[in-house]
């Protein structure tokens, strides 16, 4: 099992391009930025190979900062700016080389949008065939209006796009809010999935903080064989290092 440190949560008590360094000092395998498009790639790339930590995951598309919806790729009158935006999500993957790319489907519902996400997985998954990509089901309350806020549907969608490069992702958080058992989730979804994250409920704390029952679930990871990121994507109220007992623990 690998550890990944999410540092647009994790050590925010230091500038981003210190984040880095710190996370390879607490023990990570590597490391994964949710948006990275603030800053200039070859400064990340600088701090991943002073480190020698690969990147697991970046999301797409670039956020929008204005209050604007996040996401585009289910939304059928934002074909075009999905499929901008993933130009440039490609220009940073080609020189950061993350592992995985998660494609936001943003806020839309209906038969159509379900189209427009099909047509435009296919589309990016074909697009760039050598990319790992995945997709997440998200609570509502965090993201309303967001259309993938089920796990069967994410499952329906990956099967529908029958993409080799497409695959689940899997956040204990969501997954405990949206199903009422994180362990169980993982039980019955875990052999779709390509990227891990965890956090724990109701706030997305630290996990063994909240209702999700960690020590199972990492039973669970171990039992089933996988061996991908496990990336610590909550929120601490103090020093990230004093919140990473769970490393140890899930060892």
């Amino acid at each position: 099992m690998k550890f990944c440190a999410n540092l647009t949560y994790l050590f925010k008590e230091l500038p981003f391009l210190d984040r880095f360094r710190a996370a390879a000092a607490a023990g990570f395998d590597g490391v994964e930025v949710l948006f990275p498009y603030d800053h200039p790639a070859p400064l990340i790339l600088r701090q991943l190979t002073a480190t020698g930590l690969p990147l697991a995951l970046i999301n797409a598309p670039p956020p929008n900062y204005a209050g604007g919806p996040r996401g585009f790729a289910a939304v059928p009158e934002s074909t075009d700016r999905f499929r901008r935006d993933f130009a440039r999500v490609l220009r940073y993957a080609e020189r950061l080389r993350p592992q995985h790319i998660h494609l936001m489907a943003g806020v839309a519902e209906g038969a159509e949008a379900h189209k427009t996400l099909i047509d435009n997985l296919r589309w990016a998954t074909a697009k760039a065939s050598s990319e790992s990509f995945v997709i997440e089901p998200i609570f509502p309350a965090d993201l309303a209006g967001y259309f993938l806020s089920d796990f069967d549907l994410a499952v329906d969608i990956i099967k529908e796009v029958g993409a080799p490069n497409l695959r689940l992702q899997f956040d204990t958080y969501h997954a405990q809010m949206l199903t009422g058992d994180a362990v169980a989730a993982w039980k019955r979804y875990g052999h779709r999935v390509g990227h891990v994250q965890i956090g724990d409920t109701p706030k997305r704390g630290v996990p063994g903080s909240g209702a999700v029952d960690f020590e199972a679930f990492f039973k669970a990871l171990h039992r089933s064989g996988y061996n991908g990121w496990v990336s610590g994507e909550y929120n601490s109220s103090g020093p990230t290092e004093e919140s990473l007992s769970w490393m140890r623990f899930a060892a």
